[in-house]
């Protein structure tokens, strides 16, 4: 027999990124308990954003913490996804996480600057910025599903390629939810400027999707 060789990654500090995140999701609950409960029926009820809209309030702590539990998620999750195609890059699985949370932080950063940059251009700030708490609001949302997903992947399903495939379905279903009704909500001022639209759209939204499928697949 000839021998195989095996990454063995060790799931303490996984079980410490899903306990953070847990108890992050918890804080959210009990600080902000109104918001918490329209925040979770989001894709069936759009209360939680036309209310920030309406009150053009500022973000606040609790979208803070979904940020921040979106993106141990979605980091941990993108971690899993590799590790359950075989291709975990050759450095420790923790820096590896610690890469992807980085990478996933500055593009969240880079994206909102430079839509916040385009709201001024165009003198429309209130609007982009209506626009960007209520894409950032679906995307804290599919947080949720990921984290079920990450607990299924890291102890009950490992390295289930199908698991990945169905929770990264429902991400892009959330999401596409998300951007229907924003589509929506928002025409009017839209389409005036819909060639540059069309364009942020290609490059910041569908490109990266595009990207991450490639690696995952290549």
């Amino acid at each position: 027999m000839n021998p195989l060789e095996r990454t063995v990654v060790s799931m303490d500090w996984i079980a410490l990124v899903l306990f953070l995140s847990l108890v992050i999701l918890a804080l959210g609950k009990y600080f902000h308990h109104g918001k918490f409960l329209n925040f979770i029926i989001l894709p069936f009820n759009d209360k939680y954003v036309l209310f920030h809209n309406k009150k053009g309030q500022s973000p606040g702590w609790f979208q803070l913490l979904m940020t921040l539990f979106q993106l141990l998620n979605f980091s941990l999750f993108i971690f899993l996804a590799l590790k359950a195609f075989g291709a975990l890059p050759d450095w420790s699985p923790l820096w590896t996480f610690f890469g992807v949370l980085g990478a996933l932080s500055l593009f969240l950063l880079a994206k909102a600057a430079l839509q916040a940059f385009t709201g001024f251009v165009f003198n429309s700030g209130e609007l982009i910025m209506g626009i960007i708490f209520s894409k950032l609001s679906y995307l804290n949302h599919s947080g949720i599903v990921l984290c079920v997903a990450n607990l299924f992947l890291a102890y009950i399903l490992k390295d289930s390629k199908a698991l990945v495939y169905v929770a990264g379905s429902l991400v892009l279903l959330i999401n596409g939810i998300g951007a229907i009704k924003l589509l929506k909500y928002h025409q009017k001022a839209i389409i005036p400027y819909f060639m540059y639209f069309i364009l942020y759209l290609c490059t910041l939204e569908i490109a990266p999707l595009v990207l991450i499928g490639s690696y995952l697949n290549g």
